[in-house]
């Protein structure tokens, strides 16, 4: 058998062996993580504390109305002056590419980095875990035996007082979360007197029992069970992405070193666990890469505290990617990865849509629908006649008027429609009947062009539309 082979073989058998290894906790375990101060922790707060635009973006301001609004029964986006409406729709797929493409390209360079610092679930559950570990023990042993000792009159307001918390940052989940479809002052009065549409307090209270559930009890299992964008993630990785990693190397055989026992004989990991216990789904990392990892760096942390009592070179846990650790190479430069080429153009070609279409917003659409039945009527006196119907929106805040024409068509007669006056956000068909003496009629097929001039200002829209006549002889 080639040597080749034999090494295939003995691979094999050492990820089958560290895969068996693995513990995944499927909820029977309760997981109470302990916090440690370091720099990834503080990159951590500071990734949570992003969600604070959830809850106060809701109460900005802009010319007397709320500065971003969804307001989907009237169906438009405001945002400060901008208004989006469904015509302009796919501005706001192509701000979702983009922040798609960004996911996968921070995932491909180092990991699951939206999981560890910015997603909704962690940063909850976070929150919910810091409130129960500072009433009832931010460590596994403390929380143990609060859980454990008799009911007593501090244990019942502690166990109360926490769940009350829980239930509070959820009702103001939920309301923020509606907050942003309605006017946030509106529906809270509509809330203190009574009168809030039952739809949004279904949709209040769902938020209540699924933020209270999820990130008060479930917590690490939604990102093991129920979360697909963790099971995307695997793929995204390559050889040089980087994670939180343990340096097996460096650190086996792990254990205490023993008076006058030689340190020689051990590794730099001491065995004390401490990575393990401050970990949120409580995997351990130094038997690889696993499910569970949402890479942190809380780990990292806790290692460097260890490494620095015992006089030993932070890094035993570090970030770092396959390459570094199993083939004692160092990673690809991000210029020289092509994925990152190839991301970095999607997401120039997605901003530059998303500019352009913020650039060129219009503040009116301008529709015109020539009617196919007929395609055109004979007049008593020889003229041919086209019924059109006018569609205009207007996209601004103010009533505009509108005066309307039409050119590129000789001898042609624009009847049926006025000057017109249109409200905000509304649509006002207009049937026009466009008249072209018998004189003129040189031609079956013709263009014509409509347009709309607004009142009172320098807006003129126009919309390319044809003329049809009978087949010449």
């Amino acid at each position: 058998m080639s040597e080749e082979l034999n090494n295939t073989i003995n691979n094999v058998d050492d990820i089958y062996e560290e895969v068996s290894d693995w513990h995944i906790n499927v909820g029977g375990l309760k997981i109470v993580a302990k916090r440690q101060a370091g720099r990834f922790r503080t990159f951590k707060w500071l990734g949570m504390s992003i969600w604070s635009l959830f809850f106060l973006g809701p109460y900005l301001r802009w010319n007397d109305s709320q500065a971003i609004l969804f307001d989907l029964p009237n169906r438009q986006f405001n945002i400060f002056q901008i208004t989006i409406y469904p015509q302009d729709i796919w501005m706001l797929s192509l701000t979702l590419l983009f922040f798609a493409i960004l996911l996968a390209v921070v995932t491909s360079i180092a990991g699951r980095v939206f999981c560890g610092y910015f997603c909704f679930q962690t940063v909850w559950t976070d929150i919910f875990t810091y409130i129960e570990g500072k009433l009832e023990g931010n460590t596994p042993p403390r929380a143990l035996k609060f859980n454990e000792a008799p009911w007593t009159a501090d244990k019942l307001a502690r166990k109360v007082l926490k769940h009350s918390l829980w239930l509070i940052i959820a009702l103001l989940t939920g309301i923020s979360f509606v907050a942003w479809f309605t006017d946030a002052f509106q529906l809270w009065r509509d809330l203190f007197s009574f009168q809030a549409p039952l739809f949004a307090l279904a949709v209040i209270g769902a938020f209540i029992g699924g933020t209270y559930l999820f990130a008060g009890f479930m917590r690490e299992q939604v990102c093991f069970w129920l979360c697909p964008y963790a099971r995307l993630q695997g793929v995204m990785y390559d050889q040089d992405t980087l994670l939180p990693a343990y340096d097996a190397e460096r650190g086996e055989p792990r254990g205490r070193v023993k008076r006058g026992e030689d340190k020689a004989s051990k590794g730099s990991c001491i065995d004390c666990k401490i990575c393990v216990a401050v970990c949120p789904t409580g995997i351990d990392i130094r038997k690889g890469q696993q499910e569970g990892c949402i890479t942190c760096g809380l780990c990292i942390d806790a290692c460097d505290t260890i490494m620095d009592k015992v006089n030993q070179p932070r890094g035993l846990i570090r970030y770092a990617s396959y390459k570094e650790l199993h083939h004692n190479a160092e990673a690809i430069p991000l210029y020289k990865r092509l994925r990152i080429y190839v991301y970095g153009f999607i997401l120039l070609g997605a901003v530059a849509g998303i500019i352009n279409g913020f650039m060129s917003l219009s503040p009116t659409e301008f529709k015109v629908d020539h009617q196919r039945q007929p395609l055109y009527v004979l007049l008593s006196d020889g003229s041919i006649q086209n019924k059109y119907t006018l569609k205009l929106l207007n996209k601004t805040k103010q009533a505009i008027t509108v005066n309307f024409t039409i050119e590129g068509l000789e001898g042609a007669i624009l009847r049926g429609v006025s000057e017109i006056t249109i409200e905000p956000s509304e649509i006002v068909p207009l049937t026009a009947l466009v008249k072209v003496p018998e004189k003129h009629m040189t031609f079956e097929l013709a263009p014509i062009v409509f347009k709309g001039i607004i009142v009172d200002s320098d807006i003129i829209v126009e919309y390319k539309s044809v003329f049809m006549g009978p087949k010449l002889k």
